[in-house]
């Protein structure tokens, strides 16, 4: 398992990066202005540059997508429960993904900023998880079909 949660990270440091990548150019083409909106002008604002708050952006990417994709071992643990697994994962996701949107300045720096944030991700979170439910659900009926008919 070690060896898988290692490899899934090293890829998932660069999807990470791509994923980011890609959101900064969704945002610049939805606002339209011909510019390209490299990170939160409050990012560069800390950073003193823009070149040295993409780095902080990248780093923060790569830490983010290798620890989402390390962790999505915890699905693949057969012993725990689905709660279980869903509570794990959640926890780790949450103590990752809140302070890297903190200091990518994702978030607006209050409690207002933070809870507003973690209520999208909540949010986000709980769709994602029911969907995938969903659909291994399908697939567990489909198999047990496919066994019973046999």
């Amino acid at each position: 398992m070690k060896k898988q949660i290692i490899l899934r990270s090293i890829l998932g440091a660069g999807m990470g990066i791509a994923l980011s990548y890609a959101i900064t150019i969704l945002i610049s083409i939805c606002i339209g202005d011909g510019e390209y909106y490299s990170c939160v002008p409050s990012l560069i604002e800390q950073f003193g540059t823009e070149i040295n708050a993409v780095i902080v952006q990248l780093l923060l990417s790569a830490v983010l997508g290798a620890v989402f994709a390390g962790i999505s071992v915890i699905w693949e643990i057969e012993t725990w429960s689905i709660v279980k697994q869903s509570l794990i994962y959640f926890l780790i996701a949450s103590v990752t993904m809140l302070p890297v949107a903190y200091l990518a300045h994702w978030m607006e720096h209050s409690i207002k900023g933070f809870l507003q944030y973690f209520g999208i991700y909540f949010c986000i979170f709980v769709v994602t998880w029911l969907v995938q439910y969903a659909i291994w659900r399908i697939n567990v009926n489909k198999m047990n079909r496919k066994l019973n008919s046999n």
